[in-house]
């Protein structure tokens, strides 16, 4: 009946690594995809000021509006590409995490 306790007693300990180790891991995934959202503040700014100056450049001078339009389109595609990267990247550590895999790997083979 000892044996038996101490046996239960080892795989409880055991699930209690991985379990700490899966919740470490989720917390600073969590974490991190919050702190790659904040990259999608910069772009969002930067396609406001930019539109402001081309919406004033446009008033100044209307014989060049195709000219502004047209880069202000440009611009905004890279500035909201940023802002996509930091999307995937956060949905990657939220829901994809390859890390786990390899935790549950790593505690395997010690054992």
């Amino acid at each position: 009946m000892r044996e038996i306790f101490w046996r239960a007693w080892e795989m409880l300990k055991e699930m209690d690594k991985r379990i700490l180790s899966m919740s470490i891991i989720l917390t600073f995934s969590a974490i991190g995809a919050g702190f790659s959202m904040i990259g999608g503040f910069g772009p969002a700014i930067g396609t406001g000021y930019a539109t402001g100056s081309a919406s004033e450049s446009s008033a100044k001078y209307p014989e060049n509006r195709s000219n502004i339009i047209s880069t202000l389109v440009l611009g905004s595609a890279i500035a909201g590409s940023t802002g996509i990267y930091s999307l995937v990247i956060a949905l990657i550590l939220l829901f994809a995490n390859p890390l786990i895999g390899e935790v549950v790997k790593l505690i395997g083979s010690i054992n």
